[in-house]
């Protein structure tokens, strides 16, 4: 840091006043660069952050006591932070107006505090710490000494054993990459200054005094110099200005504003502090940003400036055209030697018309490069081709340039080598097919072509013969057409004028690449264009282009990307040419923080290098692949810093390219950690239409995530989306709009905000006259609003209810998922039901069950739960529709799970009524539902287990359950770990338990012991349901217990058998029918002739043949032997 303030940073000369840093934008640079370190420094390294100062870096601040917060101790004038050294000593102290900071971590919280004065005291300290790295860490780390060099470093870590020098080291070795840093970054800055001289800035003003006076069509009204001695190196200013790069001062009289006094130095033109009025002198200081040139820096302060000079670019182009026009008029006959004249001729009038036309004048092209070719042009005919075969009618020889087949051969080289190497890359099948290929619109050879078609072609035949200068003309000419037209684009493609300039893309010329660039930008705008580039190699040239130090044509390329990859196959070709990383790479260049009326030339073309960077991102991420690639090449962060910029151009594709991104979980786990929420929400109280809709649409996808959906209530976006909401004409805002709303709206609190916000109300308004795409949105929201009592009692009164059941009979199939959804929360409501019921909404609930597609189904199964669970007379509404019970069953057979788990939560209901169980019991309800039994799915287990509770109250349901295999798999369902899953299961068993073969079969797979620990629940349902289960298998278990008693005492009497008759009585103190089940199934075996009839309580059992001796056994009593 000391070798940068030292060599690269702007003092004032010495003699003047004590060392202060000047007001450039080198030094404004070099600030920011050291802000950007202290302020990351306590995230990036927490423990070098809290080491302490060799000696306080001390200053005068402008900061008041009431500015600190938490973690300080504040009086009337004095600071302390809470923060001590070991010795007890804070590390910041505040004497006002003098403060005294001994760590990093102090520094860093410092410029937080600052806020919007960070750089002014930046500034402060370091003019007043001209060798800050001594402060820190002591002289023995003067990074200024020469021989301070990574060796010396690197010998002092091996020296020092202490842990404290161990820090130290590590802090010089920050120190000294930062010290680098400043180095590169001042070099790359100057690099890029394009430096004013007197010569220029005189033939400026000359051309400016040429034009002013009095009258409205004048520029200004008068443009004078302060001093009227001009030095022998052409500058006015007084020496010791000239020092500092000062050439002269000028009081500028425009139309429509005060008198400007301005001053013109080699690094731009900038308003100074005007004449004084004791004596006359100006005070040099800059008051405002800096301008590239005298006529930029005009047009930015005054409008009628602007105004007149427009009109004067107006009057040279018609200039222009007349000549072109002219030009064309030449004998065809004679059209080579026609056009070289022409080019002499236009050189003069080039110059001539510069004089007038400012917007194209010498001050512009000094910011261009000069036009040095490598090779001579050297001319040959060739043979005509068949994309030029119209010209051939038209004109004579073509001429063409050598280089020009040698490119385009490469070009094809290119484009082979791209087609190999896709065709060993695997893609994601979202990008590995290609759009649907447009027609290729070729002119008729007989078709009336307006005259533009044939002068192009005449201009593309110039650019392949012409010399140096011929070409740059030609490229000029060319762009006076209106090249957003068809005919142009494709009078420039079919006569191979795309070649060329694909062509001169690959020359070291930069004008060319320029022109071509400016030309290719606008025609790619055609789909066909397109296609055309890429198959002619241009992508991989352009992304080359990328890394040119020049930020014009980095700008043009990026921009002529964004155009060209609308299309997966575009897209592949960008990100396997590195175009991704290299294009991520140019968001690093804005300098985000300055508001735009602030900005001087460089941080201009630094943000419009991000911009067009930004647009080229925004056209890729249309592709997965691109997507993981911007992110793998850390596109979110930089995204996240521009989003913080004011500049609307800027924010329009960066939020664009979020907004694409969002749709993948990482992106919006990574939105979150870089906190651009908070920008979006922001950014929605924007005047541009554009960048509103924008940031709602990236909202609307983020706010699938809680979290997200919190974030944007907690940073007040939930208003403005509201507000925004009364904003109908513009449909595609409105569309976006209301799907945030939508999304935000799954979380209640928001809800909550919204019923505040009437938004509500709103929104039932836009149920007619509407788009669909709006539609699917707002009754979306009405969807999730409906869940409250409140918001259902506001639909109902605002009238929403016929319009949502209306749309019931449309067919978009994201509109009708959302309509069933909002229709059903509105049939909770016995006021809302009876309304449904009177538009014949549930009848065209129930034929949406036979819409193809499932989600539709399951919405619609889903929508007539409450509408037959809150229905006056249910069961014959369900009977009145004809067809309907058998088409409810047979969607059982579907093989989606949300429509299986709905038309089971619909057969719940329906199975209410008895008569309607009986129909569905006989349209074959129970082996369907017995079938479904083995599955893993939750939600469809509790509806299916429900709908089997129900089921098993008609006739031998039961029975016919345990037959068909469901009892087991019910019994699994019971090691789930969902409540809900356990009641509903627990009711169905309660129900099959009824059945003694269906409790055989849950007590071999262990339900007792799954039940009992149900019983201990705080779901009462739950409890009861379980206890009754346990209650049914017991009795069983106690009956099967007592049977098998009497089977081992009548085979007891059995081993002494006799020829005499026995009636036994046997009272039973049991279950009885258990008993008797029992009897039946083991006595007949047992070849006993015993009587049929039974009694239920004693049971009788007669037996003959027995032995006459008594028996007692336990819990049965021999009444009377008759022999």
């Amino acid at each position: 840091m000391g070798v940068a303030l030292t060599r690269s940073a702007q003092w004032v000369a010495a003699g003047h006043g004590p060392a202060a840093l000047e007001v450039t934008p080198l030094n404004e640079a070099i600030l920011k660069e050291i802000i950007t370190f202290v302020e990351s420094f306590i995230y990036k390294h927490p423990q070098e952050a809290k080491f302490v100062f060799v000696e306080p870096l001390e200053w005068k601040t402008d900061l008041e006591p009431s500015a600190f917060n938490s973690g300080y101790v504040v009086s009337e004038t004095i600071v302390k932070s809470e923060e001590v050294d070991k010795n007890g000593q804070p590390l910041l102290f505040l004497s006002v107006p003098q403060i005294k900071v001994r760590s990093f971590r102090q520094l860093s919280c410092l410029l937080f505090i600052a806020g919007d004065t960070k750089l002014k005291e930046a500034q402060a300290c370091i003019e007043a710490n001209r060798d800050p790295v001594v402060k820190i860490l002591g002289s023995d780390y003067n990074i200024k000494k020469e021989d301070s060099t990574a060796l010396n470093i690197l010998d002092k870590i091996i020296r020092d054993d202490d842990l404290e020098g161990k820090m130290k080291m590590k802090i010089a070795m920050l120190l000294k990459q930062l010290d680098l840093h400043l180095l590169n970054h001042s070099l790359k800055h100057i690099s890029l200054e394009i430096r004013l001289n007197p010569l220029a800035v005189k033939k400026d003003i000359e051309l400016l005094k040429r034009f002013s006076g009095k009258g409205e069509q004048t520029v200004l009204e008068s443009i004078e110099y302060t001093s009227e001695y001009e030095f022998s190196n052409g500058c006015r200013a007084p020496p010791w200005r000239q020092i500092r790069g000062e050439i002269c001062y000028l009081l500028v009289k425009p139309h429509d504003v005060e008198t400007l006094c301005i001053t013109c130095s080699a690094e731009g033109v900038f308003l100074n502090g005007g004449k004084t009025d004791d004596e006359g002198d100006i005070d040099y200081e800059r008051k405002g940003a800096v301008y590239k040139d005298l006529v930029t820096f005009l047009r930015e302060k005054s409008a009628k400036f602007s105004e007149n000079m427009s009109k004067q670019d107006l009057s040279s182009n018609e200039g222009q055209q007349k000549e072109k026009d002219q030009l064309e008029e030449a004998p065809k006959k004679e059209e080579t030697t026609t056009f070289q004249k022409a080019l002499s001729d236009s050189d003069k009038s080039t110059l001539e018309k510069n004089q007038i036309n400012f917007g194209k004048s010498q001050m512009a092209k000094r910011l261009e490069p000069s036009l040095n070719w490598k090779a001579t042009v050297d001319y040959k005919d060739h043979k005509i081709s068949r994309k030029e075969g119209q010209e051939e009618k038209h004109g004579g020889k073509q001429l063409e340039k050598p280089r020009t087949s040698v490119s385009l051969g490469r070009a094809q080289l290119l484009r082979k080598g791209a087609e190999k190497t896709e065709e060993f890359v695997s893609e994601s099948s979202s990008e590995s097919e290609e759009d649907e290929e447009l027609p290729d619109h070729r002119q008729e050879a007989n078709a009336d072509l307006p005259s533009e078609y044939w002068q192009i072609q005449k201009l593309v035949k110039y650019l392949k013969g012409g010399n140096q200068t011929a070409t740059v003309i030609a490229l000029c000419s060319m762009r006076d057409f209106n090249l957003a037209q068809e005919t142009c684009q494709l009078a420039i493609r079919d006569v191979g004028g795309l070649e060329v300039l694909i062509n001169l893309l690959d020359t070291d010329e930069v004008k060319c690449k320029i022109g071509s660039l400016k030309i290719l930008k606008e025609i790619s705008q055609n789909p066909q264009i397109r296609r055309n580039i890429v198959d002619l190699g241009g992508l991989p040239i352009m992304v080359n282009i990328l890394d040119s130090p020049h930020k014009s044509l980095k700008c043009l390329a990026a921009e002529t990307i964004a155009n060209v990859a609308k299309f997966k196959r575009a897209q592949r070709v960008v990100r396997q040419h590195g175009g991704i990383t290299k294009l991520v790479a140019l968001l690093d260049c804005a300098q985000n923080s300055t508001e735009p009326a602030q900005l001087s030339l460089y941080e201009a073309r630094d943000v419009e290098v991000a911009r067009c960077g930004a647009q080229a991102l925004w056209s890729c991420s249309k592709s997965y692949a691109n997507k993981e690639a911007i992110r793998k090449a850390g596109g979110i962060p930089l995204l996240a810093r521009l989003l913080k910029t004011s500049h609307e151009n800027m924010l329009i594709p960066v939020v664009g390219t979020l907004q694409e991104c969002a749709s993948e979980e990482n992106y919006r786990a990574a939105i979150k950690a870089e906190r651009i929420i908070e920008n979006l929400v922001k950014n929605l109280n924007s005047e541009n239409e554009e960048l509103q809709e924008h940031c709602a649409m990236a909202i609307y996808q983020c706010a699938e995530d809680k979290e997200t959906r919190d974030l944007v209530r907690l940073h007040g976006g939930l208003k403005p989306l509201a507000r925004l909401l009364n904003n109908t004409d513009n449909k595609e805002r409105l569309a976006a709009v209301t799907g945030a709303i939508w999304k935000c709206s799954i979380s209640k609190e928001n809800v909550t905000k919204f019923r505040e916000y009437k938004a509500i109300e709103t929104l039932v308004g836009l149920l007619t006259d509407q788009p669909e795409e709006v539609l699917v949105n707002v009754v979306g929201a009405l969807g999730e609003c409906c869940q409250e009592y409140e918001n259902r009692v506001i639909i109902r009164k605002c009238g929403g209810i016929q319009p949502l059941v209306n749309l019931l009979v449309g067919i978009n199939q994201a509109l009708l998922v959302n309509v069933t959804k909002a229709v059903g929360a509105c049939a909770v409501e016995p006021e809302s039901i009876m309304i449904i019921y009177r538009l014949d909404g549930v009848r065209l609930l129930w034929s949406l069950l036979k819409n193809p597609h499932p989600d539709v189904k399951a919405s619609a199964a889903w929508a007539l739960c409450p509408c037959i669970e809150n229905a006056k007379d249910a069961g014959e509404m369900v009977r009145s529709f004809v067809g309907g019970l058998e088409l409810i069953v047979n969607l059982l057979k579907s093989d989606n799970k949300e429509v299986l788990a709905s038309v089971c939560a619909a057969i719940t209901n329906i199975a209410k009524d008895q008569e309607n169980l009986a129909v569905i019991t006989d349209h074959g309800v129970v082996p369907l539902l017995s079938k479904l039994a083995n599955t893993n799915n939750d939600k469809l287990r509790r509806h299916l287990a429900e709908a089997i509770s129900r089921c098993c109250m008609w006739g031998r349901n039961r029975v016919a359950f345990g037959e068909h295999r469901a009892v087991a798999p019910l019994v699994r369902y019971l090691r789930s770990d969902d409540t809900n899953v356990h009641r509903a299961t627990a009711q169905a068993l309660y129900q099959l338990s009824e059945d003694p073969d269906n409790c055989i079969t849950m007590h071999e797979n262990g339900a007792v012991k799954l039940l009992l620990d149900m019983v201990g629940s705080p779901d009462q349902d739950l409890q009861e349901a379980a206890a009754g289960c346990i209650s049914n298998i017991r009795r069983l278990a106690l009956a099967t217990e007592k049977a098998r008693l009497v089977a081992r005492w009548v085979q007891h009497f059995q081993v002494h058998r006799r020829n005499s008759n026995i009636q036994v009585e046997i009272q039973d103190h049991g279950s009885c029918s258990e008993s008797r089940n029992f009897f039946r199934r083991s006595f007949i075996t047992s070849m006993l002739p015993f009587d049929q009839h039974w009694t239920s309580r004693p049971i009788r059992i007669k037996l003959k043949n027995l032995m006459d001796s008594p028996v007692n056994q336990s819990n049965f009593r021999l009444r009377h032997v008759t022999i």
